[in-house]
């Protein structure tokens, strides 16, 4: 009896594209289940020559490797396994460490703050995507269905191979504004298998490209109607209502609210704890229907005033249009890309 079925099935889909390549593989030698920092059992990466010279790393460890634990008997584990392409000098036989401490890093989030990803889904890192790259402009990532390896079935479910590419500054903002999905589409002509290029400026310098995705933000507005902040927090009192976000936060948030607001769909920033939403409505009205959950109902005039008070400094801003609101910028602490605080205040 196989005793890692999750796994096996893994390397199947993998033969299916490679054959009998046998990658480098890094295994973890502590693993998560044991108390050890690692949350993938294990990472392979491949060396490709096709369409573009590049890694294919491939996680181990957000399924179900071993025996069925969860209840959901339709999907193994978290659903997918982390899948990276990165650029490759054809000279190269030992792909970066960095890019599998990375997907480690994407795993220890999913396992320490229960949120996991899906494809159409982005992150901000807080900084370029390999650590000692200052000088790169890819510090955002998005997430989209491996175009090769896809979704497959396991024993302990199906589970989608769930691709990580980098975003450069300007395409990452296009993001928040718009549809992940919908820029994607127009990246990945530029893009081939979506290989992630350390080097590369934003593509919206190309004229086309610019065109596409200012065309398609003023048609479409964003799809991102949640977000996971770190600071969402309110006080009422019989004199108005003040809510609290993040210097960091501020001017995604403004982004976000010209994006949803005008196309009459709500935003809902959520913290550990909260859930903030601001809805659009013909009248100006704040609710708390239940304990930890706050509504304001925002008409069309107010929106520039409201967006005009998420600078990222810190401060105490009423909203002229809104009387009786008011917005606190409060500082941020930056953390790297494990988690950790980096002594960078925003704000």
């Amino acid at each position: 009896m196989d005793e890692s079925p999750g796994w096996a099935a893994i390397d199947g889909a993998l033969r299916d594209v490679y054959g009998d390549v046998e990658p480098l593989h890094w295994a973890t030698i502590l693993k998560w289940a044991v108390g050890g920092s690692d949350p993938l059992d294990g990472i392979s990466a491949y060396p490709r020559t096709e369409p573009v010279p590049h890694w294919h790393f491939v996680s181990y460890g957000m399924s179900e490797l071993y025996e069925k634990e969860s209840e959901n008997a339709d999907e193994s584990g978290w659903g997918f396994e982390f899948t990276f392409r990165l650029v490759r000098d054809p000279a190269d036989e030992k792909p970066p460490v960095w890019a599998a401490n990375m997907l480690q890093n994407l795993g220890r989030y999913v396992f320490k703050s229960g949120n996991w990803f899906e494809p159409g889904h982005h992150m901000n890192v807080n900084g370029p995507i390999a650590t000692d790259r200052d000088d790169s402009d890819i510090r955002a990532v998005a997430f989209v269905l491996d175009p090769e390896l896809g979704e497959i079935g396991t024993p302990h479910g199906s589970l989608q191979f769930l691709q990580v590419v980098g975003l450069a500054t300007a395409e990452y903002e296009a993001v928040r504004q718009w549809n992940s999905e919908a820029l994607m589409d127009v990246l990945a002509p530029r893009l081939p298998l979506f290989v992630t290029d350390l080097d590369r400026r934003s593509l919206l310098e190309d004229p086309e490209v610019g065109r596409a995705v200012r065309e398609g933000i003023a048609r479409d507005g964003s799809s991102s109607g949640m977000q996971f902040v770190s600071t969402a927090h309110w006080e009422r009192t019989p004199d108005g209502t003040t809510i609290t976000l993040g210097a960091l936060q501020a001017t995604a948030v403004a982004d976000a609210l010209r994006g949803r607001l005008p196309f009459g769909r709500e935003l809902i920033l959520r913290t550990a704890d909260t859930v903030l939403v601001f809805a659009p409505d013909d009248a100006f009205a704040v609710e708390e229907p239940d304990e930890g959950r706050l509504v304001l109902r925002v008409p069309p005039a107010a929106l520039d005033d409201l967006a005009d008070t998420l600078r990222p400094t810190a401060a105490r801003r009423p909203v002229p249009s809104l009387p009786g609101l008011t917005v606190e910028i409060v500082p941020t602490v930056m953390k790297d890309q494990y988690g950790e605080e980096t002594g960078e205040v925003i704000g």
